[in-house]
């Protein structure tokens, strides 16, 4: 296999670095499919809720997953497609008008172009780079609800869009943090966009449904419905306050309210016993202490609520809190929790599920680890830009409308490459 041929996600987290590596298969029937080859985690350094705050350490980190990776495979990595989030990641709705181009009124993809190019001329502040353009839906001559106008024939076209920015600053940190571990960026990718092609089914997408990754430091939000994007957002929230709410609670270190957590924490504090302890000693403590799991499980379930009373915050914003029928997918590692499904369908008021990775081959287990839906989801990405996915699937369809983006991508990947000229 060349080294062309693999295609590499690259999710630089807040508390670990992940890389998934995926190649393209035919099954006996012919169809194609994505196989995984290598999943691998090294710990993140220089990362503070999403936002860098060492260069040198990220290099550090990247480059210790990347050497760990290659050793795996046999074989370099070059060209990775990136995933980034955080908190300075902001989307608002825009709206787009032109007039149809050709004489006799019928719409070209040309014209959808130039339409989402309207749309992306908003007033941007200067610090911002505009990371996709994503359309909602298309209206021809007053005609909304329109998906897909071309060959139409019209005299006027419009857009309504959601569009996703991000402070140009961190968009430049991560750009030179990656080329300084000498690897090159395919594209960059709204991390919460790539981990819902790893995890949702194109009929979640269509009926109504909201994904939930809840990492480290920030939870990312992002509503899909009759099949396109509705809404995202990024919370200044994630299971590192979980943690630190252990910590100030039992008057501990962060390393063992981690280990308190990971080992004896539960998110739904029905069902633990008023009884049931555990020594602190087991968790990394030099002395002997007992411990109430009830305790530390109203530290959790509170911490918890607060992070999915924001999501049903963002829900209320667009008019859709309770009313999704595809429910709630959880993901991301802070969705590890134990209970925490349970307490979603009760703050949410709808059907909740983990989400894990589908669709999907390999011979690692961590295809079904909640932390690397992101990283995989990537891999999923650069498979559709390269064709490796059928014409007629949900990314291969939400790829090519958010690459219609008025040259935003192209933009973007030439202001990457202008760190390894």
């Amino acid at each position: 296999m060349k080294e062309k041929e693999l295609i590499v996600g690259l999710d630089v987290g807040g508390t670990a670095v992940r890389i998934a590596v995926g190649s393209l298969s035919f099954t006996e029937k012919g169809e194609k499919k994505i196989n995984i080859l290598a999943a691998v985690s090294t710990p993140s350094e220089g990362m503070h809720r999403g936002i860098i705050g060492s260069i040198d350490d990220v290099v550090s980190s990247i480059s210790s997953c990347v050497d760990r990776t290659e050793r795996i495979l046999g074989m370099p990595i070059e060209r990775v497609w990136v995933g980034i989030s955080g908190s300075h990641i902001i989307s608002h709705p825009t709206h787009g008008v032109i007039g149809v181009a050709k004489s006799d009124g019928e719409i070209t993809v040309n014209d959808v172009e130039r339409v989402l190019e309207a749309a992306r001329t908003i007033a941007t502040p200067s610090n911002y780079e505009i990371l996709h353009v994503i359309p909602k839906t298309f209206i021809v001559d007053g005609q909304s609800g329109i998906k897909d106008p071309v060959s139409m024939n019209a005299i006027r076209l419009e857009v309504d869009a959601e569009i996703i920015q991000g402070v140009s600053s961190q968009i430049r940190n991560l750009a030179k943090s990656i080329s300084r571990a000498r690897l090159e960026i395919e594209y960059l990718v709204f991390s919460i966009l790539a981990t819902a092609e790893a995890v949702l089914t194109a009929k979640q997408k269509e009926v109504g449904v909201v994904l939930v990754n809840i990492g480290a430091s920030t939870t990312s939000v992002v509503v899909f419905e009759e099949g396109d994007v509705v809404h995202t957002s990024v919370l200044p929230v994630g299971s590192e306050h979980i943690t630190a709410d252990i910590a100030i609670g039992l008057r501990t270190s962060i390393d063992i309210a981690e280990q308190v957590k990971i080992d004896f924490g539960t998110a739904n504090i029905k069902g633990v016993g008023k009884k049931d302890e555990f020594n602190l000693r087991d968790c990394g403590a030099l002395d002997d202490e007992m411990v109430s799991r009830k305790y530390v499980s109203e530290i959790i379930e509170a911490r918890v609520e607060e992070i999915l009373e924001k999501v049903d915050a963002e829900l209320k914003k667009i008019g859709r809190s309770g009313l999704l029928p595809g429910g709630a997918v959880l993901t991301g590692g802070g969705a590890k929790l134990p209970g925490l499904v349970e307490v979603a369908k009760r703050k949410l008021r709808l059907p909740a599920s983990l989400g894990y990775s589908t669709g999907i081959s390999g011979t690692t287990d961590k295809i079904n680890d909640l932390s690397f839906t992101t990283a995989i989801g990537l891999v999923l990405w650069g498979a559709a830009a390269a064709g490796g996915v059928e014409e007629n699937s949900q990314i291969s369809h939400l790829l090519k409308r958010i690459t219609r983006g008025g040259g935003a991508a192209s933009k973007i990947k030439k202001f990457f490459k202008s760190f390894f000229d």
